[in-house]
């Protein structure tokens, strides 16, 4: 795990320096299993983000966006009820372990000074964040309830004593001598890393790694436990000392893959982003690893439902497409009924076919017949199939319509969801979806909240301002409430992505401000990482949006075509 003991510990450490006396502001729970608390320190404002999440849980100081759910969950209530519009008396780590400690004064009901503490235990799978009373050191209440049938050694509910989790029998990181880590481990040699994570606490299998890797020079030599002593005490005085940068390991393909409080020479080669503090660090590690990326988990659920109705859809156009091929053989049921009905004397009892002339172009055709039927019933049968397949098709190419509009705007919902970069974003695209009925409605309790439309905004290089849409909702309002008449509309040629206006302002439109819009209606779709992708243009005069279409979804004509490479304007920057 990458937020191990150590990097615990220095999170610990900046948040004693940053957060000491700060007062509690806000409190918000955006998911069930993270809180964010907005803290005043002096002249500066801080952000908290606590996670216990069972595969990424961990702390630190965040500068990300956060969401305010409409209606907040009871632990939230909580919080805010005993924590917020206190002040923070220290923040310290348990030891070693993986366990932050914040001591809040604040002030209750009868104005009298109480003293809580907010525990976050980093625990993997045993996550948790704990509100506990100082005074009698019984919990308040946890994010997460443990009953005595999930663990019966320690239970985290209302109303019990705070138990700490059960020591592993490990020495404490930061109380170690020469003399103590040798005995722990002289019985270990040829020493490996697992020696050193099973007998030091907090240490993880990185920062083991790193030890053995700096002692040995990256050879593969056998180790004592007094040769490797030195490296760990000079890499703990390091991140004690705070003289080093925090480093986070990228791989391109796969992003983030690894960070610590120290830079890491095992891992030299590969791509490194340094930062002055961890929490700066651990926001950028975990903000753009993609499981732990808090956008992407709130799009897991809306991908996986939005894919399964485009499946359907598919299945169903190929369906549709069969069933026309069927339905155009009506004028051949409509020539057999004919033909029977001229020559209904070749025909005789028990026939299962009859060979006729095709009086249309003088050739003989063999018409299968049901034997159980007379000739004028089988003549009957074939008019009857030419009526139901007239019908057919024009009732099957009409659901064929419906069916590739359904697939025109799921596409294009499908691409806003995987650029969505907000929780506003995701939340617009849900409500979108819902409102149109392709997802059930939520019961919730009080006012439903509205997301604002903001489209992107852009300045091209020689000074155009330049608009895009989130979502299809947007896009409508962009194009058809913002954009004057004489304003540019593009978008990309075939291709599901957002509705781009250049706005003329009165001003004739260059050919640079034309192309890079062009390249910017290319970014915002689903040709983000092609080349030489065609985007349509054309003055907003002549876009229109027929009766009944979906939101996004529109029509338009003497339109042009650039080919351009995906790109925002040069030092542009989104709003």
């Amino acid at each position: 795990m990458s937020f191990d003991g150590i990097v615990t510990g220095a999170v610990a450490r900046q948040l004693h320096q940053c957060l000491l006396g700060a007062k509690i502001e806000k409190i918000y729970q955006p998911e069930g299993d993270e809180i964010v608390i907005h803290c005043h320190a002096g002249r500066e404002k801080y952000k908290l983000y606590m996670s216990s999440h069972s595969s990424h849980s961990r702390v630190h100081l965040t500068s990300g966006a956060d969401s305010n759910p409409p209606n907040p969950s009871a632990f939230c209530m909580l919080l805010r009820k005993h924590l917020q519009g206190g002040r923070i008396a220290s923040v310290e780590q348990k030891d070693s372990e993986r366990i932050i400690e914040i001591s809040v004064d604040t002030v209750n009901e009868l104005g009298f000074t109480v003293n809580k503490k907010l525990i976050a235990e980093i625990m993997g799978k045993h996550s948790n964040i704990i509100l506990i009373d100082l005074t009698t050191g019984k919990i308040i209440d946890s994010i997460k309830r443990v009953s005595i049938d999930v663990n019966r050694y320690r239970q985290l509910l209302p109303g019990l004593v705070y138990v700490y989790p059960p020591s592993q029998n490990k020495l404490n990181a930061y109380e170690l001598t020469e003399e103590s880590f040798v005995a722990a481990l002289s019985d270990k040699e040829p020493l490996n890393h697992k020696a050193l994570m099973n007998a030091i606490c907090g240490v993880s299998p990185t920062f083991a790694a790193e030890v053995i890797h700096r002692t040995t020079s990256g050879r593969d030599l056998p180790l004592t436990a007094s040769q490797t002593w030195p490296v760990f005490r000079q890499m703990m005085d390091q991140i004690l000392s705070g003289t080093v940068s925090s480093s986070v390991y990228v791989d391109p393909q796969r992003g983030p893959v690894e960070f610590h409080a120290l830079p890491l020479l095992s891992y030299a080669g590969s791509e490194e982003h340094l930062f002055d503090d961890i929490s700066a660090a651990c926001d950028f590690y975990y903000g753009n690893k993609e499981s732990s990326n808090r956008v992407r988990q709130k799009t897991n659920d809306l991908t996986r439902t939005v894919d399964a109705m485009l499946q359907k859809l598919y299945l169903k156009k190929k369906r549709l497409a069969e069933d026309l091929l069927d339905a155009g053989k009506a004028d051949q049921y409509r020539l057999y009924g004919e033909l029977l009905m001229a020559n209904m004397h070749m025909i005789q009892p028990g026939m299962d076919k009859v060979t006729v002339l095709n009086y249309y172009d003088n050739s003989q055709l063999t018409i299968p017949l049901d034997k159980r039927l007379s000739p004028s019933r089988n003549s009957q049968r074939y008019y009857k199939l030419y009526s139901k397949s007239k019908t057919a098709v024009k009732e099957k190419q009409l659901q064929l319509e419906e069916t590739q509009a359904d697939l025109d705007y799921l596409e294009s919902v499908s691409t806003f969801i995987d650029q969505a970069e907000t929780y506003e974003s995701v939340e617009a695209i849900r409500q979108e979806l819902t409102e149109l009925g392709y997802l059930k409605r939520k019961k919730v309790t009080g006012k439903p909240v509205k997301t604002k439309l903001k489209p992107y905004e852009y300045t091209t290089s020689d000074g155009f301002r330049v608009s895009a849409g989130h979502n299809n909702k947007e896009n409508d309002y962009l194009t058809f409430k913002l954009a004057d008449k004489k304003d540019l509309w593009f978008h990309t040629k075939d291709i599901p992505g957002s509705h781009v206006v250049l706005y003329t302002d009165g001003r004739e439109v260059t050919e640079t401000a034309l192309f890079e819009a062009a390249a910017i209606a290319a970014y915002h779709s689903k040709g983000q990482s092609s080349e030489n992708v065609p985007v349509d243009y054309v003055p907003i005069r002549h876009v229109k949006k027929p009766n009944g279409a979906k939101p996004g979804m529109v029509i338009f004509t003497n339109n042009r075509t650039l080919y351009v490479n995906p790109a925002l304007p040069p030092k542009s920057e989104s709003k």
